[in-house]
């Protein structure tokens, strides 16, 4: 699949979506805020109230980024606390997005900049959001690990007649001076090649409760058991770094399943029962397994 999107701040002005919808694009991601907007309020975008409600009302699939100008981990936290309190009581299709561009954090290296995104995803993840990273190319090659990339939902900008980024990715920004109706001036341009609304929607993230088992379906009688804490063994079963990761490597041995959640047909699992459940996530999973594969 292959959808087109646009992301947009307060910069872009008066935005009329229901143009912008009409002019082929499917969703569009808007600033919510920057840095510590807890301790400076005025951080919250201006029009990002705005932009949520006219986009949603215009039937476009939305979700939020937040720049970041953290230099901690616990900077990295507070910008979570931030955006969550910035986006509380709204319902996204898309995932948020962790906006990591500054000189500054890329000098401190690449466990730096890992470690950042770690805290302020897993904290978002924690509260019941689906995550992502938005980064430019060249950075995200030099100073984010591949098991950080593939951990979370990416988004990547390059500005080029390809993404030229070998790993798998959600969506590619591939133009910051785009023309769409409704929109005067420049704005930017992304397509998005994975079904993010649909697993949001049905793991009961960003706002949506999870749709529950109709009443009347039948009962399966031979059906296998997805609870947390239940041991299961993998035989050379595919183990990945995220629910919609497309390559990961082959596992055996006995593992407990972390939690009830499935997301795109995957489970968490972990490699010891005392960690089932236990917080921050990404501490204790050991990765994620297709349903199917048990």
């Amino acid at each position: 699949m292959k959808t087109k999107g646009i992301d947009v701040s307060y910069y872009q002005g008066e935005v009329d979506f229901k143009k912008v919808k009409a002019a082929g694009i499917d969703f569009v991601i808007i600033r919510a805020g920057y840095g510590n907007a807890l301790a400076y309020p005025k951080q919250i975008d201006p029009r990002f109230e705005e932009y949520y409600k006219n986009a949603k009302a215009a039937g476009l699939n939305v979700g939020p980024y937040w720049y970041s100008y953290a230099d901690s981990v616990e900077a990295a936290k507070q910008e979570a606390k931030s955006c969550l309190a910035a986006i509380k009581g709204k319902t996204f299709e898309m995932p948020i997005f962790f906006d990591l561009e500054e000189q500054k954090q890329f000098a401190k290296g690449k466990s730096f900049c890992d470690s950042i995104v770690k805290a302020f995803c897993n904290s978002l993840e924690e509260a019941g959001y689906f995550t992502g990273l938005y980064i430019s190319r060249s950075p995200l090659q030099t100073y984010i690990s591949a098991d950080v990339a593939e951990r979370y939902a990416l988004w990547i900008a390059e500005y080029s007649s390809k993404c030229n980024y070998s790993g798998s990715y959600g969506i590619w920004q591939y133009s910051s001076k785009g023309k769409v109706s409704g929109i005067s001036g420049n704005v930017d341009c992304d397509y998005c090649y994975v079904d993010y609304p649909t697993t949001i929607k049905k793991g009961g993230f960003n706002g949506f409760k999870k749709a529950s088992s109709s009443s009347s379906a039948k009962p399966q009688t031979s059906a296998k058991s997805y609870t947390k804490g239940t041991q299961i063994t993998l035989k050379n079963t595919t183990l990945y770094v995220s629910a919609t990761a497309k390559s990961g490597v082959k596992k055996s041995g006995a593992y407990y399943i972390y939690d009830n959640a499935v997301v795109n047909n995957r489970i968490r699992i972990t490699n010891k029962k005392s960690n089932c459940g236990k917080l921050p996530i990404g501490l204790y999973v050991t990765g994620w397994i297709n349903k199917a594969d048990i």
